[in-house]
């Protein structure tokens, strides 16, 4: 049975969480779930590592950057720990960050953030499946949490 991650903070204003769990459950795909929360995005990088020592084949990090430039720091640290964690162990860790400055009000902000979430597991557990499943989709300006854009040709 295959594993995903899913690392999350409690300083997202969204459970993220839930919205991943169903999606999974509604694939009907026969993966395990192990959830690692932590404070804040800067702390993801190291509970993607630890879920990757617990036998995760995959990882989903969810997360909710502020709107103020210190955040976005924050924001971009966390960003280049994950990437290096990618490296060292192999795998891919899907980074879903909903900035807080994404919305124009907190209604959006909540669709954007369920929508990138849902949109990524669907991406996570494609790629369980191999590195040639999301091949068709290349090209197509797809986004995840908001319209896609369409290809230019």
């Amino acid at each position: 049975m295959k594993k995903i991650g899913v690392a999350d903070t409690m300083f997202a204003r969204v459970d993220m969480y839930k919205t991943v769990e169903k999606a999974i459950m509604e694939s009907k795909e026969n993966v395990k779930i192990i959830r690692y929360t932590v404070p804040g995005v800067k702390d993801l990088p190291v509970a993607c590592k630890r879920l990757f020592t617990q036998g995760c084949d995959i990882c989903i990090v969810l997360g909710m950057p502020g709107k103020e430039p210190v955040d976005k720091v924050c924001s971009h640290e966390a960003s280049q720990g994950i990437g290096q964690v990618q490296l060292m162990v192999e795998k891919h860790i899907l980074e879903v960050f909903v900035h807080m400055d994404e919305g124009k009000n907190n209604s959006e902000l909540l669709t954007i953030a369920k929508n990138r979430a849902h949109d990524h597991t669907l991406n996570a557990l494609a790629l369980l499946k191999g590195q040639h499943t999301l091949t068709p989709r290349a090209g197509q300006g797809v986004r995840q949490g908001k319209k896609d854009e369409g290809p230019l040709e």
